[in-house]
C-alpha cells in the first residue's frame, strides 16, 4: 500500500546518474521510497492514501547540514563583527551558552528546527562542544524537541579531557581581558576524566541512539587541543563498536598550526589513530598538500564550514584539492551566529562561487558538485549513503518540494543550476522526513505553538541571555 504519492514535479533524483525526471513522481510506503518514475505511470499503477501535488516544482532530496551548532542561535547580532576566532569563542559564544538553562536550550532547538525545515533541511549534525556532562537536562530537552519536530539529527556529544597548559591559560586571560564584564566559564570548564567521558558518551548512545530511526549519537572530541590521544582513540573505538561516526573540529585556526609545530593536525590524528571513514573532520582550513593526501589515503571525510571561516577570517580550506584527490566533502553551516542562517544550499552557492574566485578558475566546483555536497556526498560523509541523500527506491523518504515559479528561478532549464545559484530558502513548500509530512504549505505541522509566538518568545529570551552574559 502506498502511503503518499508526490506527483506533478521535476524529480531531481541525485542518483548515480544524476537523473532528472520531468513530470515525475515519488511514491512513499511507510518510511521509505517505494518508487520513482513518471507521474503518468505511477498515478496509473498506484492507489495512494494521500497525494501531494508538487505543482510543477522541484522534488529534491532533503538537504543535509554536515556541521552545525544549535543553541547559540540566540546570539545572532549580539556582538561586534571585528573578532578573531578565539576572541569570538571566549568572549561571545562561551559566555552566552554558559548562562542558558534547559528550557532556553529547548527553545533554541525549536527555533533552529523551524528555520532548518523551512529551508528544506531534513538532517543535521549538531556539534555540542559546550556540553556540560554534570547537567544533561539541556541535552535531553533538545533531543526531545528534535524527536517531536520529526527532523533527522545527529547529536555530536562534545567531550574534552585535556586541561590547558600555562601558555594557553595566559592566552585565555589576555583575550578575555577585552570584555572583562562578560561571564567567562574559564579555561578548565567542561573538562572530564577520559574514561568517564567515554563511558558517559556510551551511556548516551545506549539511551538515545536509534540505529534505524531519526536520532543518532556520536562521540565528538571538541578539538585536537582539548582532547588527549586516549580520548581520540576511544572516540573512534566507540564509533566502530556502535556503528556510528565521530566528529571533531580540526585545523581551524593558525594558532593550532603553531601549537602542533612540525607535525600538522591531520598527521597527528593519523598517528594517534583517529583518521578513517568514521571520523568526520570539521573545518580543515590550515592544511597542506600532504594533509589532503592523508585524508584521501585514509578515506576520511571533511565538512566545509565556509561562511563561518570567512566571517572569522580564518582562511580558505583547500576544497578543490580535496575533491581532486577524491576526498568526500560536505557542507556545514556551522554557527548560526557566524553564518547567519542554517540553510545549507545557500552555503553551497557561496562555496561554488567563492572557490572559483579564490582559484581564479571558473570551472571549479560546478553547480552539480555543490548540490552533491549537501545531498548525496553529505550523506556519504556522515555515514548514511545507503539511506538518504538521493531519491531512490529503498531509501528513506526524506525530501523537499521547491516552488520554481518564482521570478528569481525563472527560467530554469537546469533545476540543479537554478537551485544552487538562485535558491533563497523560502521557496520550500513541503518537507517529508522518514515518510512523515513535517511541513505542508510552509506550515510546520509538528510545532506545538504558533510560529509568531515562538519568534516573540525567542526575541525576549535572546535579549535576556545577552544581558545576563554581559555581552551588550
Amino acid at each position: 500500500m502506498t502511503d503518499v504519492l508526490i506527483t506533478n514535479g521535476t524529480i531531481v533524483t541525485q542518483n548515480a546518474e544524476r537523473e532528472v525526471i520531468d513530470d515525475g513522481a515519488v511514491a512513499v510506503e511507510d518510511e521509505r521510497i517505494s518508487a520513482v518514475g513518471s507521474a503518468e505511470r505511477l498515478e496509473a499503477e498506484l492507489d495512494p492514501d494521500r497525494i501531494v501535488d508538487a505543482d510543477g516544482g522541484a522534488v529534491i532530496p532533503g538537504l543535509i547540514n554536515g556541521h552545525t551548532h544549535v543553541s547559540d542561535i540566540f546570539l545572532r547580532g549580539a556582538f561586534n563583527e571585528d573578532r578573531g576566532l578565539y576572541d569570538w569563542l571566549f568572549n561571545v559564544k562561551q559566555p552566552g551558552l554558559s548562562v542558558m538553562d534547559a528550557d532556553e536550550h529547548a527553545l533554541a532547538a525549536r527555533l533552529y528546527c523551524v528555520e532548518a525545515v523551512r529551508s528544506g533541511t531534513t538532517t543535521f549534525v549538531e556539534n555540542a562542544t559546550a556540553l556540560d556532562w554534570s547537567d544533561l537536562d539541556p541535552t535531553r530537552e533538545k533531543l526531545d524537541v528534535y524527536d517531536r519536530i520529526g527532523i533527522r539529527n545527529v547529536f555530536g556529544a562534545g567531550i574534552r579531557d585535556r586541561s590547558p597548559d600555562a601558555e594557553f591559560r595566559q592566552l585565555f586571560e589576555e583575550i578575555t581581558g577585552r570584555d572583562g564584564e562578560s561571564v567567562h566559564p574559564g579555561p578548565d570548564a567542561l573538562i572530564v576524566d577520559t574514561d568517564e567521558g567515554l563511558s558517559d558518551v556510551e551511556s548516551l548512545i545506549d539511551r538515545y541512539h536509534e540505529p534505524n530511526g531519526r536520532q543518532s549519537i556520536w562521540p565528538a572530541p571538541a578539538t585536537v587541543a582539548t582532547t588527549t590521544p586516549d580520548m581520540l582513540r576511544g572516540a573512534y573505538r566507540l564509533a566502530e563498536e556502535h556503528d556510528v561516526m565521530t566528529t571533531a573540529h580540526v585545523a581551524e585556526a593558525e594558532a593550532e598550526v603553531r601549537e602542533r609545530g612540525a607535525m600538522s593536525s591531520i598527521e597527528y590524528l593519523r598517528n594517534v589513530g583517529y583518521l578513517g571513514d568514521r571520523a568526520l573532520l570539521g573545518h580543515c582550513v590550515q592544511t597542506n598538500d600532504r594533509d589532503v593526501r592523508l585524508l584521501a589515503e585514509t578515506n576520511t571525510p571533511v565538512v566545509h564550514n565556509f561562511r563561518a571561516n570567512m566571517r572569522l577570517a580564518t582562511g580558505f580550506a583547500p576544497v578543490t584539492e580535496m575533491l581532486g584527490r577524491g576526498v568526500t566533502v560536505s557542507v556545514g553551516t556551522d554557527n548560526a551566529i557566524l553564518n547567519d542562517t542554517v540553510n545549507p544550499l545557500s552555503d553551497a552557492r557561496a562555496v561554488a562561487n567563492a572557490h572559483k574566485g579564490h582559484q581564479r578558475d571558473a570551472g571549479v566546483i560546478p553547480a552539480q558538485t555543490a548540490f552533491d555536497m549537501v545531498t548525496r556526498d553529505a550523506a556519504e560523509a556522515i555515514g548514511h549513503a545507503e539511506s538518504i541523500g538521493s531519491l531512490e527506491p529503498g531509501k528513506q523518504a526524506d525530501l523537499a518540494v521547491v516552488d520554481l515559479e518564482r521570478p528569481h528561478l525563472t527560467p530554469a532549464p537546469d533545476p540543479v543550476y537554478a537551485l544552487v545559484y538562485g535558491f533563497q530558502g523560502n521557496e520550500v513548500e513541503t518537507v517529508l522526513c522518514a515518510g512523515e509530512i513535517v511541513m505542508k504549505n510552509r506550515e510546520i505541522r509538528t510545532l506545538d505553538e504558533p510560529l509568531s509566538e515562538l519568534l516573540q518568545t525567542a526575541e525576549r529570551t535572546a535579549a535576556s541571555i545577552v544581558r545576563r552574559a554581559h555581552l551588550d
